[in-house]
């Protein structure tokens, strides 16, 4: 994955020296943006492989960025960075077309393994040919099947989303919308786990 481009859109400095730090320990060309209109202009330049961008941006947010984004470079993988744990944010984000979410403060091996997991499959999708567009509102194709290939690997066995997103390496809120999707798809079955106090835990299998 040398000379892979990261095109990181971020207005806090120390953010932006991480990230580089991480791109180049990594061997991959770090591109900085502080603002989504200076993020646009560097996109058009430099092609990027992969997309970082912060929720709380100056005149023009992540969430619009993203929609922005996505009209110019509809197939490169947007990773929203955040410190919302919110879901309704996250689906905002992903019915705009971000592919995941990577929590701040930002864990150098968690946003490399977030990184490596959409640089490969944007890989293997455009080897096989397949086209990486929205399947429907907020769902996009190659994201459902990182999620649906790992729920085919445990078969009749019931998991939990945390379980999921370990094992996938995508964001917590990221497989929440998809396995709702799935849901209403009715291509999964639920279990309800009941402990001695609070709500019950569900795990979810693939029909």
């Amino acid at each position: 994955m040398k000379n892979t481009k990261i095109l990181i859109i971020d207005d806090d400095k120390e953010i932006l020296y991480a990230m580089s730090a991480i791109c180049e320990y990594e061997s991959w060309i770090p591109i900085t943006a502080i603002s989504v209109s200076e993020g646009i202009k560097k996109l058009k330049g430099v092609k990027p492989d992969i997309i970082l961008i912060d929720y709380h941006l100056p005149r023009i947010n992540g969430i619009q960025g993203v929609r922005m984004i996505k009209e110019i470079a509809e197939d490169v993988p947007i990773i929203v960075l955040t410190v919302e744990e919110d879901q309704m944010v996250a689906d905002k984000f992903m019915e705009a077309g971000a592919n995941d979410f990577a929590l701040k403060p930002i864990k150098a091996p968690d946003i490399i393994a977030r990184i490596k997991v959409h640089l490969r499959l944007k890989s293997t999708m455009e080897y096989i040919g397949k086209n990486a567009d929205d399947i429907d509102k907020g769902i996009n194709k190659s994201t459902l099947a990182i999620i649906e290939d790992y729920l085919a690997t445990v078969k009749n066995k019931y998991v939990s989303i945390n379980t999921i997103s370990q094992n996938t390496g995508l964001a917590y809120q990221t497989v929440h919308r998809y396995i709702q999707y799935l849901k209403e798809q009715n291509r999964l079955l639920e279990e309800q786990i009941y402990g001695k106090v609070g709500r019950p835990k569900l795990k979810y299998k693939l029909i």
